[in-house]
């Protein structure tokens, strides 16, 4: 009897052992891929450089009506931005989350005494005024932006893109991405609360409801994968790759010998 007792708490001694080199092994892996993680990182948000040029015939071909494009495929200069809403060097380069722009001089926007001219806004009014094409994909750079994203598939249906991506890209939107919805279905509710008058809420949360994009996700990313990129921010201009949430001027001598 007394046999059978130590060999019982033996073995209560091994799995709580187990468990707890379990939970250590768990927490140092984590630890470790957050520090390579986070050295991995430059100054811009970068990740390390990739190759300086991309296939333009790839991109061309996604302007099949399936994603979130605007102009044409044959424009003079093609504008690919690879997103998550949810990641804050994306918030920063979109320029409408002064509270993220701001925490870091580099990064100040030049409305608040800095001298950071984000890109996207600037990409934007190009495109606006039919001088360019641009297209959308996703990645998961930060991890909360698949619900976000579908949002903005459902939004692009409305022809209301850029009104729902402008709301994504604040504070409120960053906040309700990574604390609230998660990539949570069932909180889409509060995305549509969130556009408030910009959309059709009823059509919005119907299109969410639907999972219509639920799997726009996965082939947005497998694409930009095949291309050779994943870090968020990234962006082309025609073939060449400006990584990172950098300012407009990285963009500008490019942009300037293709007009």
């Amino acid at each position: 009897m007394k046999q059978a007792i130590t060999q019982y708490a033996m073995v209560i001694l091994l799995v709580v052992g187990a468990y707890f080199l379990g939970v250590y092994k768990t927490k140092t892996e984590f630890l470790e891929k957050g520090t390579t993680a986070a050295a991995a990182q430059t100054p811009t948000g970068q990740q390390p450089q990739k190759p300086a040029n991309v296939d333009l015939a790839k991109i061309q071909e996604k302007f099949d009506g399936k994603h979130i494009t605007f102009g044409k495929a044959n424009a003079k200069i093609i504008f690919t931005e690879i997103s998550d809403p949810s990641c804050p060097f994306c918030h920063i380069a979109a320029g409408l989350h002064p509270e993220l722009n701001n925490t870091s001089e580099q990064f100040k926007l030049k409305a608040d005494g800095g001298t950071y001219e984000a890109p996207v806004p600037e990409i934007k009014k190009l495109v606006d005024s039919g001088k360019a094409s641009f297209i959308f994909l996703y990645a998961p750079g930060h991890g909360s932006g698949e619900v976000g994203t579908q949002a903005m598939y459902c939004a692009y249906d409305q022809g209301k893109f850029w009104e729902a991506h402008d709301k994504l890209m604040t504070k409120a939107g960053y906040d309700l991405l990574n604390n609230v919805v998660k990539n949570d279905l069932t909180q889409a509710n509060k995305l549509v609360e969130l556009m408030g008058n910009s959309l059709n809420g009823k059509k919005l949360q119907s299109c969410l409801d639907s999972k219509k994009y639920a799997g726009q996700v996965a082939d947005d990313t497998a694409f930009v994968q095949s291309l050779g990129f994943g870090a968020t921010p990234t962006f082309f201009v025609n073939s060449t790759v400006v990584e990172g949430a950098q300012p407009w001027s990285a963009f500008k001598n490019t942009v300037d010998s293709l007009l």
